[in-house]
């Protein structure tokens, strides 16, 4: 199966136009008020079209109501949701129900203690993504640029598809891939000049160091 590379926290037409261009197979969009990435429902429905059958469209959000998750899919009209906060397994299976969407459940890693929960959220996710641990004082789960120990990963078994994310660049995706035997790659500040400021040249880079890793894993 080929490698997926997701770009998350695209906000604008400029820089989407680049990550579509460029290949990448997920293009994320964040809802959550305290993230510098955080995207207002209109521009969500902009870029939404201009992603239609290019990308598959994931609609980040971090312990959102029913109320907030359905503002999103009808404007995003999202292919995956992903749950980067405390939500339990239960709450997973009523947001599959309510939605009829597939779920990915971001897991917070620092170290292996940190996948007990792992068995039961893959029971329910159609997707893992793997992210380092925020400090206690942050004041939002991910995209904060910390990488987490990847070697954590390397014999746990999982019977879904599993990304890992949290401080790759395009100079470190490789090492990552190679330590994870990860399906996909999830980057976002790992390609910005400025916090929400995704900067074209380093979404290039990125997936074109995906890439060349990805070929060089099969070979």
């Amino acid at each position: 199966m080929s490698l997926i590379v997701k770009i998350c926290g695209l906000s604008t037409r400029e820089t989407l136009g680049v990550a579509l261009e460029a290949g990448a197979d997920m293009v994320g969009f964040v809802f959550f008020p305290p993230s510098p990435r955080h995207l207002g429902l209109e521009a969500a429905r902009d870029l939404g079209r201009l992603a239609r059958h290019r990308a598959s469209k994931v609609a980040l959000t971090v312990d959102a109501d029913d109320a907030t998750l359905g503002g999103i899919v009808e404007a995003l009209q999202p292919d995956i949701l992903q749950l980067h906060g405390r939500e339990s397994v239960s709450r997973l299976c009523d947001i599959k129900r309510r939605f009829s969407l597939p779920v990915m459940k971001a897991i917070a890693v620092e170290t292996s203690a940190d996948l007990a929960s792992l068995p039961t959220y893959a029971g329910v996710a159609d997707r893992i993504l793997f992210d380092a641990r925020a400090p206690e004082e942050a004041t939002r789960p991910g995209g904060l640029g910390a990488v987490f120990d990847w070697h954590v990963l390397e014999k746990i078994d999982l019977k879904i598809p599993f990304m890992v994310s949290g401080g790759l660049h395009a100079g470190n995706v490789a090492e990552a891939i190679r330590a994870t035997r990860a399906g996909g790659v999830d980057v976002s500040s790992g390609v910005e000049r400025a916090p929400g400021k995704k900067d074209p040249e380093m979404i290039r880079a990125f997936i074109k160091a995906a890439r060349a890793s990805e070929a060089l894993m099969v070979r």
